[in-house]
């Protein structure tokens, strides 16, 4: 669908790596590759720009080619909490490994965060504690010296993540705290820390998420769908603010051309603005505006 608006979005959590788009579910084929798809429908919409993130060393290799796609898409080089665990094969060829495909990101000049990292004590099955903490702590060190700002993680780890990122503020030039989920002090603590926050429907699916939401400043606002996940669903009290809609089918009804049920697009960001726009009462392509200046600004693109 067309949107003829003056909107312009730009994505910054977009998983484009991710099997769904690739038309595997669960290990399962459903349907052929549809990303190139995905991509029409965001810029349809407005959504010229993306951050395609990475995680680990194998989505970096990924991303780095699909940011050729276009000018305006980049990525981020890092490891997530949940693959944390993919360390202690080889630690420091594993290291060096990611730091040569960074440098080859840098080169390009498609590499604008050090990330995704962070702490995630929901998934401790995946990554332990201690793995995590481990592979969390080079993160700062690579910030600190290509002078890039983070991408970070942090889900249900009380004091621990900011009493680290308290400690080694002063080393890095900014970043963002994307997927935000947390309570009123965990926003208080990141404004703290002078760090973006990262907002998408998982961001907004209680009626607490909505009360904390309400309570970002305008200039440290970013958008974003963190896609194929995160979708504002309609038993989420924030969907009653959606007014754009999307036809789809399920992943063994797909049609070439519509989205896929329960898979979360970078076009839905526009709904993640209209409920933002109604929860601070600002106008969409004003708020859409503010956003997209202020993700240019968090990540040196200004």
């Amino acid at each position: 669908m067309q949107i003829n608006s003056k909107l312009r979005l730009f994505d910054i959590a977009v998983n484009l790596t991710d099997d769904q788009f690739y038309g595997m579910y669960h290990h399962q084929k459903y349907h052929k590759p549809d990303y190139k798809d995905v991509l029409k429908r965001a810029s349809d919409i407005g959504c010229e720009h993306l951050l395609i993130s990475s995680g680990c060393l194998s989505d970096l290799k990924k991303t780095r080619e699909l940011c050729q796609l276009s000018p305006n898409y980049y990525t981020t080089a890092g490891i997530h909490p949940c693959r944390a665990y993919e360390l202690n094969k080889d630690y420091y060829g594993y290291m060096g490994e990611l730091k040569d495909q960074l440098e080859l990101a840098l080169k390009e000049k498609k590499l604008v965060a050090i990330g995704e990292c962070g702490l995630d004590y929901d998934r401790l099955g995946r990554s332990t504690k201690q793995e995590q903490m481990i592979a969390f702590d080079p993160h700062f060190d690579l910030a600190e010296k290509y002078k890039l700002p983070m991408y970070l993680h942090n889900r249900n780890t009380r004091d621990d993540f900011y009493d680290i990122m308290q400690k080694n503020r002063h080393r890095i030039v900014g970043g963002v705290v994307h997927s935000f989920t947390g309570p009123l002090d965990e926003l208080q603590k990141i404004l703290h820390l002078d760090l973006y926050v990262g907002v998408n429907g998982c961001s907004l699916k209680t009626q607490e998420n909505i009360n904390v939401a309400k309570q970002i400043p305008l200039d440290k606002l970013l958008l974003e769908t963190d896609a194929p996940y995160c979708e504002i669903k309609r038993n989420h009290p924030s969907s009653k603010y959606v007014k754009t809609q999307f036809q789809a089918q399920f992943n063994e009804k797909w049609k070439e051309g519509q989205l896929v049920k329960s898979r979360n697009e970078p076009c839905k960001i526009i709904q993640v603005l209209e409920v933002m726009s109604e929860l601070l009462k600002v106008d969409q392509e004003k708020l859409s505006e503010i956003c997209f200046q202020n993700t240019l600004k968090c990540f040196g693109l200004a």
